[in-house]
């Protein structure tokens, strides 16, 4: 890490994107379930890590706390947090005598992030979730981790309501974006003034713009959660037909110095002027992610109704 010699925000934005990876997520994808049959309390219910927050509030549930509040803001952004929500620290290690005085009636967690199952089961019963199983598919896995999800709540109801409800926003997508199916999308955002992190084959984006009809200006290779790590000189790759989106996470400032530099203005899309800034979207979420990500498309794109 050391030969980028990033100043302290960069390097700190570098790691981020390390952890915000789902990194040490194991390739199974399944609910680690403990025994207990009865449903939990729906109003004390934990989620140490981002993914299982965003299945709890798709089935409408505010969680009685979470992990990184304020880098949840940072990155996720949507949907936001209650005030009311408490903040367990780290999500690698969260307090956990914290934990315990609450008393949770269920802690969802991603498998590979926090505390060993074990333990957290001294605590309350447990549940997992995995951003990836191998199949390059991440969105058809949420799904099915929704449905897991309201499964042990008692409430499945609301996952098929919502998920035929996501169903129709991607086909009102798909007809506004049409106009857009022929132009190539680069998506990305910076991690520090080298470093553009890029989303192309196996990431959630991918599986939205499949359901879209629309092409991805990033051809070149992502690791197993569909994102690349690349130097701003590897953009120049990217043709200059295409229209590049860049998605703020905090990151303006760097954004607008990085566009100052020679090398970004070289760039050949960036000759054509075809960079469009827009808000944060989470990029190993699942529908609500997906569902912002259609809503920032049409923004960007000017998309109508």
């Amino acid at each position: 890490m050391s030969r980028f010699n990033f100043p302290d925000l960069g390097r700190r934005r570098f790691v981020m994107a390390l952890t915000l990876s789902p990194l040490l997520l194991p390739l199974a994808a399944h609910a680690s379930l403990n025994s207990k049959t009865e449903f939990p309390d729906l109003n004390r219910i934990v989620a140490l890590e981002w993914l299982p927050i965003e299945l709890l509030m798709t089935l409408g549930i505010t969680p009685l706390a979470v992990a990184e509040i304020a880098n949840y803001r940072l990155w996720v952004q949507e949907p936001q947090l209650a005030p009311s929500v408490l903040d367990l620290g780290n999500r690698t290690e969260p307090n956990m005598e914290l934990l315990q005085q609450i008393d949770p009636s269920l802690i969802l967690y991603s498998e590979g992030f926090g505390p060993s199952v074990p333990k957290m089961q001294t605590i309350a019963p447990t549940m997992g979730f995995s951003f990836n199983d191998g199949s390059g598919t991440p969105l058809k896995l949420a799904k099915q981790s929704l449905q897991n999800l309201a499964a042990r709540l008692g409430i499945p109801e609301r996952a098929t309501a919502h998920l035929a409800q996501f169903q129709q926003r991607l086909a009102q997508s798909r007809q506004r974006l049409r106009p857009w199916d022929k132009t190539p999308l680069l998506l990305f955002t910076l991690l520090d003034a080298d470093h553009a992190l890029v989303f192309g084959k196996g990431s959630m984006f991918q599986e939205v713009m499949d359901e879209l009809g629309l092409k991805n200006a990033w051809t070149g290779e992502t690791n197993f959660w569909g994102s690349a790590i690349v130097g701003i000189e590897q953009l120049a790759t990217v043709s200059p037909q295409s229209q590049a989106i860049f998605f703020s996470h905090g990151n303006d400032a760097l954004f607008a110095q990085v566009q100052q530099t020679p090398l970004w203005q070289a760039l050949p899309f960036v000759r054509a002027r075809k960079v469009i800034s827009q808000p944060g979207v989470w990029f190993y979420g699942a529908t609500l992610s997906a569902m912002r990500f259609c809503d920032l498309l049409e923004s960007a794109l000017g998309a109508k109704s």
